[in-house]
């Protein structure tokens, strides 16, 4: 099919598939071009040199800045990780494979099979980014096999590329929004500030996620996603399925493993009792923690990860069965355990405060594009701010640790609620990471493909969608 019998949009996704094919490296080479960008990037913005000339400037942006940052999100990446391979282990199990495998074999098309996957990757990036990541790879995975097997044209890339749209768009509006769950946390970062402005310590998640706000927000963002996939999705063309990618994906198979269990070891590796214990334990001390707090108030990053971790031990009902698949999941997550360091050290870059002025990049950065706000446009400033940075610093809890309070008291000045700032801080976080591999690295290694084979269509989403989010920003009311 030309590209003249095509859609406009159509023909606009081709065109920026085949470009970004052209020049986006791995997701390792952007990360190291990201940490020379942010070093150049502090240089400029607090211009150290001025202070304490090239050799001080030296030292502080690639020692105390860079090297210092390095290992600041230890604690995080961890959680980090424990999220994306607890979603790794329940979307892997045959239960739930199986499930996915069956709405795999719907789509008959590109275009259905795009919006399948992206409607399934966002309805679960609310559940859990983990668990939309994984599971949107999984299913798309299977979509590429049902082509195949059933001799249907679809194009895996763009099938790909959709099933990353629940951590492009709209992860960061569900229960585990780094944003909203730390806000949400006693004693965090920003208690004492939250104490000055509002007289509490902490935000409730029914003024963050839980508001109808964002759940509107949500909806429309959803819908206006799918649409977009639909028209930029190729109907013919060169079409490549998963075997030019993966020539032996039809071979794999998720099977239920069964074991004789013989000797006291193996029975109780196998044991269905133990399994269930911990459960119970887990169900017990999961229901005085959310009786005593309240939903709202008890979700945060730890608790999520509780409860995923003991649905994933319900669900396997085996403790060395689980425990195989924890140590599978691992390898899915190797790239983010060696990336998260690099961009901590950009954290670094951006959060390190230089102390001749007090200051450190992102503030001055987030502070002169807050100042020309007003109070209709916060929002659409917020989420702008948030996408930026999230180029340099593509951790939705450790972007907030490092502009929250810029957002938060700017917001308080202009009069806009706490939570609106919040979760239009969320949306620009998610929004580009659309543009940003980091987290498309598990996704990439279970669909054993490359950034540049779907980041044309995943830029041409972040594109469309910008007018789309602005609007839905400003005018829903909170």
């Amino acid at each position: 099919m030309s590209e003249e019998r095509v859609g406009g949009l159509e023909a606009f996704g081709r065109r920026l598939e085949a470009w970004v094919r052209s020049w986006m490296p791995d997701p390792f080479i952007f990360a190291i071009i990201l940490t020379v960008v942010g070093a150049v990037i502090s240089i400029a913005v607090l211009r150290p040199y001025e202070y304490v000339g090239w050799s001080g400037t030296v030292k502080f942006v690639l020692y105390e800045s860079w090297f210092g940052g390095f290992w600041k999100l230890l604690t995080f990446s961890m959680q980090m990780v424990l999220i994306l391979v607890t979603g790794y282990v329940i979307a892997h199990h045959p239960l739930v494979y199986r499930g996915l495998a069956r709405l795999a074999a719907w789509p008959r098309d590109t275009k259905s099979a795009a919006v399948l996957a992206a409607l399934v990757s966002i309805l679960l990036s609310w559940i859990s980014w983990g668990l939309s990541l994984i599971g949107g790879a999984v299913l798309a995975r299977e979509i590429g096999k049902q082509a195949v097997l059933r001799n249907r044209r679809i194009h895996y890339p763009a099938v790909v590329a959709a099933a990353y749209a629940g951590l492009g768009l709209t992860w960061h509006w569900g229960l585990t929004s780094s944003a909203g769950l730390l806000m949400n946390t006693p004693g965090n970062f920003l208690a004492k500030v939250m104490k000055e402005l509002y007289g509490q310590e902490t935000v409730p998640l029914s003024q963050t996620i839980f508001h109808p706000y964002t759940i509107i927000n949500f909806i429309l963002v959803t819908l206006a996603a799918l649409v977009i996939f639909w028209v930029i999705s190729p109907r013919g063309g060169d079409i490549k399925t998963i075997v030019d990618y993966d020539p032996d994906a039809l071979k794999e198979e998720v099977k239920e493993e069964r074991v004789e269990a013989r000797t006291l070891a193996e029975k109780l590796e196998n044991s269905r009792v133990l399994a269930w214990v911990t459960v119970l334990f887990g169900l017990i001390a999961l229901y005085y923690e959310i009786s005593g707090k309240g939903i709202s108030r008890a979700l945060n990053l730890n608790v999520m990860n509780f409860i995923f971790i003991i649905i994933g031990l319900m669900l396997y009902s085996n403790p060395i069965r689980y425990a195989k698949a924890f140590y599978n999941s691992v390898r899915g997550a190797a790239g983010v355990i060696l990336q998260f360091h690099f961009y901590a050290g950009i954290f670094g870059l951006f959060n390190t405060t230089f102390s001749p002025t007090g200051l450190n990049a992102a503030e001055v950065i987030a502070d002169k594009l807050a100042s020309i706000a007003t109070a209709g446009s916060w929002p659409v400033m917020s989420w702008l701010i948030a996408g930026l940075i999230n180029l340099f610093i593509p951790s939705g809890g450790g972007e907030w640790a490092t502009i929250g309070e810029i957002l938060v008291r700017a917001g308080h000045a202009l009069g806009v609620p706490v939570g609106k700032t919040i979760m239009a801080y969320a949306v620009g976080d998610a929004w580009t990471n659309l543009l940003q591999p980091f987290w498309a690295i598990p996704l990439l290694h279970i669909t054993a493909t490359r950034a540049r084979d779907v980041f044309g269509y995943t830029i041409a989403l972040m594109i469309l969608i910008a007018p789309i989010i602005a609007i839905g920003l400003t005018l829903i009311p909170y």
